[in-house]
C-alpha cells in the first residue's frame, strides 16, 4: 500500500504523547491540527502552562484546540486522526466522519483503559507493548493494524517505561503510515481492564511481599505513613530474605519488613520536602527512634 497521503489531526496530552508527536513531524507528516486539554494553572497568579503536546504544536506553528469543535467543524473523510493518551472518548458523530488509530501502550486485549502501564508493572508481567489500533466509541476495543512487544525489567518505572513505550510507538506508527495501513485484525483472547489507579491504591501495604512492594513503588511511587506524616517511597530495592523485622518496621540501614522479605529504601520524600536519598533521611532521625510505618 502507498504512503499515508491524508493530512493528520492529532489527539493528546502528555509528554509520552506529545514524543509520538514529535517524532511524526520529524518524519514529514503533515499535522494540520492539534487537539490537546486545557492549560494547566500553575498557582494562585502564577499563569498556566501548556500541555507537553501543545508545547510542540506551538514550537512548530500548528494550530491547537481544546476541544472537539474543530473537529466537528472540519470532521470529513480526508482527514485521518491520530490518538495518543488523549483521555477522552471520541464521539461517534465525528468517528463517523473522520477516521482514526490510537497507539495504545499495551498489548491488546490486555490493559485496556486508562492505566495500561501502571497495571503491567503491578501485575508483574514480563512484556507489554504498542498497539497501533483502529478508534471505535467503545474503549480500546478496535481491531489492531500492528504491534509491538518490549520486554518489562526490574528497573522499568511508569515513568521510563512509558517514555520506552512511547519512542516504539512513535517508531511502529511511522512505519505503518509509511508503508500505508493495512487491514485491521480483530482483537482475541481474554481481555483485562487497566482502571485509572485509586488514591487509595498509593498506600503501602507493608503486609504484602516485597515483590509486591517493589512493583507497587515502580508503578506509583507510592507512600508509607511515619507517625502523621506521609513518606513518598521514590525508589526501593530488593535485600536480604532473612532480614528479621517486623512487618513495616524500618532498620537503620533502611531495611523494611514485609509480608514476606524485606525492602531496601533507596529515596524518599518527606512530607513538604525534596526528594533526598533514603541514608539522609535515615540519619535525620533520632538514633534511638523505632521507625515504624503503618
Amino acid at each position: 500500500m502507498a504512503r499515508e497521503a491524508r493530512p493528520l489531526v492529532f489527539l493528546g496530552t502528555p509528554t509520552a504523547a506529545a514524543s509520538v508527536l514529535s517524532t511524526l513531524i520529524a518524519h514529514g507528516f503533515e499535522i494540520v491540527h492539534v487537539v490537546t486539554r486545557a492549560d494547566a494553572r500553575r498557582g494562585r497568579g502564577a499563569g498556566t502552562t501548556p500541555s507537553p503536546v501543545k508545547q510542540v504544536a506551538l514550537d512548530n506553528a500548528i494550530d491547537v484546540s481544546h476541544d472537539m469543535s474543530w473537529l466537528a467543524e472540519n470532521s470529513h473523510s480526508e482527514l485521518l486522526g491520530v490518538v495518543v493518551a488523549y483521555g477522552r472518548i471520541i464521539p461517534g458523530a465525528i468517528l463517523a466522519h473522520t477516521p482514526m488509530v490510537n497507539v495504545h501502550f499495551s498489548l491488546l486485549p490486555r490493559w485496556r483503559g486508562a492505566a495500561p502501564v501502571e497495571r503491567a508493572i503491578l501485575a508483574g508481567d514480563a512484556q507489554t507493548g504498542v498497539c497501533i489500533m483502529d478508534v471505535e466509541e467503545t474503549l480500546d476495543t478496535g481491531a489492531v493494524f500492528a504491534q509491538r512487544e518490549i520486554d518489562i525489567v526490574d528497573t522499568h518505572t511508569t515513568e521510563t517505561l512509558t517514555a520506552d513505550l512511547a519512542i516504539l510507538g512513535g517508531q511502529l506508527l511511522v512505519e505503518n503510515l509509511s508503508a500505508g495501513l493495512s487491514l485491521g485484525v480483530p482483537q482475541h483472547g481474554e481481555a483485562t481492564y487497566a482502571a485509572k489507579v485509586k488514591t487509595e491504591e498509593l498506600r503501602i501495604d507493608w503486609k504484602d511481599s516485597s515483590v509486591q512492594v517493589l512493583r507497587q513503588v515502580r508503578a506509583l511511587r507510592s507512600f508509607t505513613v511515619l507517625g502523621s506524616q506521609r513518606l513518598k517511597i521514590i525508589t526501593a530495592e530488593a535485600t536480604e530474605s532473612d532480614v528479621s523485622l517486623s512487618v513495616g518496621q524500618c532498620d537503620e540501614s533502611g531495611r523494611v519488613g514485609t509480608g514476606n522479605g524485606a525492602v531496601r529504601l533507596v529515596a524518599v520524600q518527606p512530607e513538604g520536602k525534596a526528594v533526598m536519598d533514603a541514608s539522609a533521611w535515615l540519619r535525620g532521625r533520632s538514633a534511638s527512634e523505632i521507625i515504624q510505618f503503618s
